[in-house]
């Protein structure tokens, strides 16, 4: 991850498609400009929101913010794991509608608690989309629907930068999150104290590049390419001893 000048072999079939995924993973590191999907000036009234094909299971997803963290599943799931992404990353948005939607049904099965940091170090081009999201999620957990409104955001990533209408737009896409706290929240950057404090945790982790799935502080899925398929990355989560 975080690889500079990374290339493809040029390579075909499954062996050169894993290459290139494994490259593509690396573009949204610390070290490498142009990963997000666009800069603030892009417009992203024109974005079509979405939301998860399993939006109904994320719905009864507990999640709690524990320090820079949230972390969701239950408090007696046997294994931990740590999910690290940013919301201007388009490889993340990738990632979630696979093996992240993977996690969140084990999570729901009761199999695995996942712990989310949520970065924003893309915003370094001067932007503020990544911040803004990261601000619009925390609000989320405070109102319950963290899970469920978190696989829509990337579900719903613009070309451009990600905007306060925007990212209320997708909220109107999860029951019951909309109203004057969430709103108040988005709009007024009321977490932005927070969101520093989430980039400063992803750092200190010594991970240089987005998205990034750590089991017992090791990273798994991305050398593979397996974090990309869903049915991949099931099967590398099994061999880490988690679901199966």
């Amino acid at each position: 991850m975080g690889i500079r000048g990374a290339r493809s072999t040029g390579r075909t079939g499954r062996a050169g498609r894993i290459v290139t995924a494994v490259v593509a993973a690396a573009l949204c590191g610390t070290a490498v400009a142009g990963c997000g999907g666009g800069d603030d000036g892009a417009p992203a009234a024109a974005a079509v929101v979405r939301t998860s094909p399993i939006a109904e299971r994320l719905a009864k997803l507990p999640a709690a913010v524990d320090g820079p963290k949230v972390v969701v599943g239950g408090a007696d799931a046997p294994r931990t794991v740590q999910v690290l992404v940013d919301p201007r990353c388009g490889y993340c948005a990738k990632f979630e509608a696979a093996g992240g939607e993977t996690l969140l049904k084990l999570a729901d099965e009761g199999k695995v608690r996942v712990e989310y940091l949520l970065a924003s170090f893309l915003d370094r081009d001067g932007a503020s989309g990544s911040t803004k999201a990261v601000n619009a999620l925390r609000a989320s957990a405070d109102a319950g629907k963290f899970a469920e409104y978190q696989a829509a955001v990337f579900a719903s990533q613009p070309k451009g930068a990600f905007t306060d209408e925007l990212l209320l737009r997708v909220a109107d896409r999860v029951p019951g999150l909309r109203g004057p706290d969430f709103d108040r929240a988005v709009r007024q950057a009321a977490y932005a104290g927070w969101v520093g404090e989430a980039e400063k945790a992803f750092e200190a982790t010594g991970v240089r590049g987005t998205p990034a799935v750590l089991v017992d502080g090791k990273p798994i899925g991305a050398k593979d390419g397996s974090m990309f398929d869903a049915a991949a990355f099931a099967r590398t989560l099994a061999t880490a001893g988690i679901g199966g």
